[in-house]
């Protein structure tokens, strides 16, 4: 979608959670490309500043860099809080929690982690960004970043996976649920994607190597389908594994297939 007609759709002035790495860098860089001013929230000062600054040089757009953990109490509120006070009516909630571990190995501390950054915060702010839009009667759009991990249930990412089934679940009733309000709403259900916190993984493939994907042509492909489906799988490679998965084999042989998969790639971190 072009610069112009995107931000008649969207806003001057996007919000985009989990900013400064991987995915959020590919985001923050394509609106930036598209004009967009920017609210770039992200727990990694570091990578959030350098980014940010070099987003201000390079395509001459503004920012405000927030750092900010959204599993604090109050982190919904200060997003709400810089949210109102520019033209900001696009949401991309890309903060993620993600470790690749056995579930009882998971700390308490770890287990409420997955759920305050994948999925409370993230209730909590769409709630109240549909809302602001709402009553100032504004269209305007909401991207959740999503993954395959959360189609089947998969070993050694159980918790992660769950928040991500979560997320394009809640999507999908948005999408029909706010669309006659003027909002569009997407899940970006990604395949892997070579973003630094994976590759730090260490994946061993055998046999089947999935298609890994740039985070700059996931990023790209989701916005140009935001306000065209509620769901969006990026890669063609991906879309065909979906529809493998899901529509030719059972249940229990589609999840055994996912499950091996795993295990074979992160069979080191047991």
């Amino acid at each position: 979608m072009a610069g112009k007609l995107f931000e008649n759709n969207y806003g001057s002035w996007a919000v985009i959670v989990g900013s400064a790495e991987g995915l959020g860098e590919a985001f923050s860089t394509a609106l930036a490309k598209r004009g967009i001013n920017l609210i770039m929230i992200d727990n990694q000062a570091d990578t959030l500043y350098a980014l940010a600054n070099k987003i201000e040089k390079d395509f001459k757009v503004e920012t405000t860099k927030i750092h900010l953990d959204v599993s604090e109490p109050d982190a919904v509120t200060n997003i709400i809080l810089e949210i109102q006070k520019v033209d900001c009516r696009l949401l991309i909630y890309n903060a993620a929690f993600s470790l690749i571990k056995p579930f009882v190995d998971l700390s308490e501390e770890e287990l409420d982690k997955f759920v305050q950054v994948n999925a409370k915060a993230q209730l909590k702010l769409v709630q109240q960004f549909a809302k602001i839009l709402i009553e100032k009667k504004q269209q305007g759009g909401i991207l959740l970043m999503s993954s395959l991990a959360g189609l089947i249930g998969v070993q050694l990412v159980s918790s992660y996976a769950a928040t991500k089934a979560f997320t394009w679940n809640l999507a999908e009733a948005l999408y029909h649920e706010l669309k006659p309000q003027g909002i569009d709403v997407l899940a970006c259900i990604a395949g892997t994607t070579a973003t630094p916190t994976f590759l730090k993984t260490k994946p061993a493939y055998g046999a089947i190597k999935p298609q890994i994907m740039t985070a700059e042509a996931v990023a790209e492909s989701a916005l140009q389908k935001l306000g065209r489906k509620a769901l969006f799988i990026p890669g063609f490679s991906n879309r065909m594994n979906y529809f493998i998965l899901t529509r030719l084999l059972p249940r229990r042989m589609a999840a055994a297939v996912a499950n091996n998969a795993m295990l074979s790639m992160f069979k080191h971190k047991i």
